[in-house]
């Protein structure tokens, strides 16, 4: 009798177990979550394009905003694009405070403004505020010497990295709206300026347009030319996923805050591309879409809601791509470059095979 007790006991304590990590992880989360592809409501609740063209035309909607990103700038390189005739491309580097090498590194390889003669690029660093004075008084003595930091009032963590993009954004919208692309990027990524520039004069066949004979594809580069000034390019590596409902995951996502099986379409965040009107739509669409905590989700909801689809390339490697010098040649964008060194002894390779 006692013996039986004991193992209905040891039975049951192993079955509360299991019952136990399988609700951790999160498995039975996603009996409760709704069909993103036919129940999808995410505030604000309802069409918001005739509100987007009423902000870009400066009219107040009928409808008050539920969202804003008010910064307060504390360096905000307000005469980086003035003066400057036909800017092809901004870089928005997403930097932590600390990264003074990489930053320098940056300026010296795939960041330098004067990567081509012929094209205007300019070249800004997003940073946010950490609680050190000395730090801070380094911050500003590089800047003085550089003039390209951007930095706003919002704590520089993990979790606030949507702020930083939004700033990015909003400094856009402000102080450099007239360049064709803007191509966000983390501290951390390799980048081929060349072949960024390649991809944008043709995104949608890049990279096999530059494989084929010229006179085959002459007469689509010069339709989509005509047409560039006003695409709507969300670009880089599109992701189809699910939220992830694991506790121990430092992306769990509880279904009080977004509870759909599947995220809208998006693009990592490490290297992304927006196109002039894509960044002015998706920046007005924030005014009506409830601030998200993961950047590259939140800037996929702000495409969703605008009605931009985002457009893939496998060139943007969102991991680290195995290198060899060979092998970077249409490359446009690859992770896991934190250390500065040998960041730059890798351009300088490609740089000199004439791919970077």
């Amino acid at each position: 009798m006692i013996y039986s007790t004991h193992r209905r006991l040891k039975r049951a304590l192993i079955i509360l177990i299991i019952l136990s990590l399988l609700y951790l992880f999160g498995i039975f989360h996603h009996a409760f979550e709704s069909d993103f592809y036919n129940d999808f409501h995410y505030p604000y609740d309802g069409d918001i394009e005739m509100f987007i063209q009423k902000l870009k035309k400066d009219v107040t909607p009928d409808m008050k905003p539920i969202n804003s990103y008010h910064f307060q700038y504390y360096k905000n390189c307000s005469k980086k694009c003035t003066d400057v005739q036909n800017l092809r491309l901004v870089y928005l580097i997403k930097s932590d405070p600390h990264n003074f090498y990489r930053r320098i590194i940056i300026r010296k390889s795939w960041g330098y403004e004067r990567r081509f003669a012929d094209i205007e690029i300019r070249t800004v660093f997003l940073i946010g505020l950490r609680e050190s004075e000395s730090l801070q008084k380094l911050i500003d003595e590089e800047n003085r010497k550089f003039s390209d930091i951007v930095q706003a009032n919002f704590s520089d963590t993990y979790y606030n990295n949507t702020y930083k993009t939004m700033m990015g954004m909003q400094w856009v919208i402000k102080f450099c709206p007239d360049s064709k692309f803007y191509l966000f990027a983390d501290d951390d990524y390799y980048i081929s300026t060349k072949n960024v520039l390649r991809f944008l004069r043709f995104p949608t066949k890049y990279p096999q347009y530059l494989k084929e004979p010229m006179a085959n594809v002459e007469s689509s580069l010069a339709r989509y030319s005509r047409q560039s000034d006003d695409v709507k390019l969300y670009t880089g590596y599109v992701f189809k996923s699910a939220p992830l409902r694991n506790y121990f995951s430092k992306w769990y996502v509880s279904l009080q805050e977004y509870p759909y099986h599947m995220w809208p379409p998006y693009v990592t965040a490490g290297a992304f591309i927006l196109s002039r009107s894509a960044l002015t739509d998706m920046y007005y669409s924030s005014f009506y879409t409830q601030h998200f905590r993961f950047d590259d989700i939140y800037v996929g909801l702000l495409a969703y809601k605008a009605k931009i689809e985002p457009l893939h390339c496998d060139e943007f490697h969102f991991y680290r791509k195995a290198y060899n010098k060979l092998n970077f040649e249409y490359t446009i964008a690859s992770h896991g470059y934190g250390d500065p060194e040998e960041l730059v002894t890798i351009w300088a390779e490609q740089n000199s095979l004439g791919n970077a």
